[in-house]
């Protein structure tokens, strides 16, 4: 399947130099990177007062590479004070301690994966994956717990009439799915939806053990509902598509896991 959804905005009246941090502009006030090693895709949503981070790396290492670089694009405008995980796997968690005293938020439930055993899991996981022991040991031991566990949807105000909303989308990709939607109002554009690993462009999508493989065509139904059909949907792996594609995905997954 093939991406069609172009990457480029006309001029950033946010005022936010995004090309000269490496990151891909999505919106004046929206943009993200896609990390190497997995092609992960972090973003960052800025308000007036306030920065929402979506996802955080994959070490401590990423995630100081990810402060440093928001400090670089937000200057004096905010600061991340919000992070938003959507989902409990190593490569999108396990940089979030390299950011104190944000407020952190996940899918409801996805304390029950941030347990010691948990950690174990995550640590075992990204070593399995190429990361070296000692840096995926030491990120496993500051595994930071989402105090703000999303059950619906909760709305973000990042001020200057910038807000985002929450969505509990899944289970599908695992059992704590959450999705971010940036309304159309944030930028000149349409709606942007950060759909985590519920999507992937540049790989088939993964299931895991912890997957739910009948419930994911209909988290994708939810997600669509959400962006609706001129919405941007921000994979979790790969180049930004558009509803076509996430709905041609769905098919597909339906198909492979013999669902309707």
């Amino acid at each position: 399947m093939k991406s069609t959804a172009s990457g480029d905005n006309e001029e950033n009246t946010a005022g936010i130099d995004w090309r000269s941090a490496g990151w891909e502009e999505l919106a004046p006030r929206v943009g993200r990177v896609r990390l190497p090693g997995w092609d992960c895709t972090t973003g960052l949503v800025v308000g007036d007062d306030a920065a929402l981070l979506i996802d955080a790396g994959s070490t401590l290492r990423e995630g100081a590479r990810l402060r440093a670089d928001t400090r670089r694009l937000l200057g004096t405008r905010a600061r991340v004070a919000h992070i938003a995980l959507t989902h409990p796997h190593f490569d999108h968690v396990l940089g979030t301690a390299a950011f104190a005293g944000v407020e952190v938020y996940g899918a409801v439930g996805i304390d029950t994966v941030f347990t010691r055993d948990g950690a174990d899991v995550l640590r075992a996981a990204a070593v399995r994956h190429g990361v070296d022991p000692d840096a995926a040991a030491e990120a496993a031991d500051l595994l930071v717990t989402p105090a703000h566990r999303i059950c619906g949807e909760r709305t973000l105000d990042l001020g200057g009439g910038v807000q985002v909303l929450l969505a509990n989308v899944g289970p599908g990709h695992t059992a704590h799915d959450l999705a971010v939607l940036v309304p159309a109002g944030t930028g000149d554009g349409p709606e942007i939806v950060f759909c985590g690993d519920l999507v992937e462009e540049s790989g088939e999508p993964q299931a895991g053990t912890d997957a739910a493989p009948r419930l994911w065509p209909e988290a994708l139904d939810r997600l669509l509902a959400l962006g609706g059909e001129d919405a941007r949907y921000v994979p979790g792996h790969g180049s930004v598509v558009n509803a076509e594609f996430v709905r041609e995905q769905r098919a597909t997954l339906a198909a492979r896991f013999g669902v309707s």
